[in-house]
């Protein structure tokens, strides 16, 4: 997609389930082995009652749709900030979804609402992104 297509508030979205594979691969890539996140005993033990997924592997997602649905292939990532609500567990679908909100046609960016909901509607994190079109 080239800048020239983008307008406010034009949004993509997808939809995935949070595995316990999605999980465990994102622990051994990262190193990141917190017990809330791979023992299941040990995470009964915390407020969650259960395991949850790490916040940026869920965040992680948004990349897909930015760099694929939109604006899509040839965008670069500038900037993010993340609010994590409340945690996906193990079994949650999750839905990534974008929305522009701005544009700044003399450097080709875009600023970005990144939005995260469970399959319950729920707010689980939200943010606010900007993206360069290399176009």
């Amino acid at each position: 997609m080239k800048f020239a297509d983008l307008h406010v508030g034009q949004s993509a979205e997808r939809t995935k389930e949070m595995t316990e594979a999605l999980v465990l691969a994102y622990a051994e890539m990262t190193g990141d082995h917190s017990p809330v996140h791979v023992d299941e005993s040990a995470a009964k033990k915390t407020r969650f009652g259960t395991r949850i997924a790490h916040g940026m592997l869920s965040a992680g997602f948004l990349s897909a749709v930015i760099g694929m649905d939109l604006p899509g292939p040839g965008t670069i990532w500038v900037a993010q900030a993340l609010r994590f609500k409340q945690p996906v567990k193990l079994g949650d679908t999750i839905t990534w979804r974008v929305e522009i909100k701005e544009l700044f046609p003399e450097k080709k960016r875009a600023a970005l609402s990144t939005i995260c909901r469970n399959q319950r509607g729920e707010l689980v994190i939200e943010g606010e992104g900007t993206i360069l079109l290399l176009d």
